[in-house]
């Protein structure tokens, strides 16, 4: 099949790899993308669409972009007359995937990633919800993506993913901004101290969430929004995750740094 992966970045470039190794014809469309992208898709060999209108000659879609631009990319897409199965693969609200349904109509899919950028087979899971999901499951055999179909609700894989990255990415916010706290407070060396007593995982673990989001905290600030958003639809408090949120924001200026220390992620929080 010809299907063409939007905005490949480092987990939409790994989809594009899998379906690769599907045997499938992979292609990205090269509008106004960064460097950084273009030398991903040419390392895997994606094939290049130089204008919006030629996805109207794929046989399917996926969209793996920042949530804020979901709804944006759907709209695109619908004006080039494209037909084929549409698979939105972005961490959303069940309510903005619901948008994207109607944009597209006939032949969406929700997925939810949950994981890593998949380069071997266990690491990561595609969930895929709505009547049509069975053929994008076909999409991925025999790659390194593990499928996993839910039911034909149009959402529900949006659903799982919002719960799992609630705890996930909420918890990494919340223990980034303890620490910035106690440091503001200057009892950060006493806490950790105490850490070290009764929670000897946590010292440990802020270093990993620093590496694990450092860099991505510009994406995540989004996704607490679709979260909270989430929340709210099922009258829920939303709190947690708009000041999750607000912790991403404050860190989106290392979006291209690397080798981020904890003291400068810390001080960005600060301030």
């Amino acid at each position: 099949m010809k299907i063409a992966v939007l905005n490949p970045g480092s987990m939409g470039i790994s989809v594009a790899a899998a379906l690769k190794s599907a045997t499938h014809e992979v292609y990205w469309l090269n509008e106004k993308r960064s460097q950084a992208t273009i030398d991903r898709a040419k390392n895997i060999g994606l094939s290049e669409l130089t204008a919006l209108e030629q996805l109207a000659e794929v046989d399917g879609i996926v969209s793996v972009c920042p949530p804020h631009a979901a709804l944006a990319v759907a709209t695109q897409v619908k004006t080039t007359g494209f037909k084929g199965l549409y698979l939105d693969a972005n961490a959303i609200s069940p309510e903005t995937s619901a948008q994207v349904a109607q944009i597209i109509g006939t032949g969406f899919v929700d997925g939810g990633l949950i994981g890593p950028p998949v380069h071997k087979r266990g690491t990561t899971r595609l969930y895929l919800s709505g009547m049509d999901r069975m053929f994008v499951q076909n999409w991925f055999k025999g790659s390194v993506l593990d499928t996993v179909t839910m039911d034909d609700l149009s959402g529900s894989a949006s659903a799982l993913k919002m719960c799992y990255a609630a705890y996930t990415k909420g918890l990494s916010a919340l223990t980034l901004v303890v620490r910035a706290l106690a440091k503001e407070q200057r009892v950060e060396q006493t806490l950790l101290e105490e850490w070290h007593l009764s929670l000897p995982h946590l010292p440990d673990h802020c270093e990993k969430i620093v590496q694990g989001t450092a860099s991505k905290a510009w994406r995540f600030s989004g996704e607490m929004k679709e979260i909270a958003s989430t929340f709210s639809a099922a009258s829920l408090p939303d709190g947690f995750h708009l000041a999750a949120a607000e912790v991403y924001d404050r860190m989106s200026g290392l979006k291209h740094e690397t080798d981020v220390s904890l003291d400068r992620v810390l001080q960005e929080i600060l301030t």
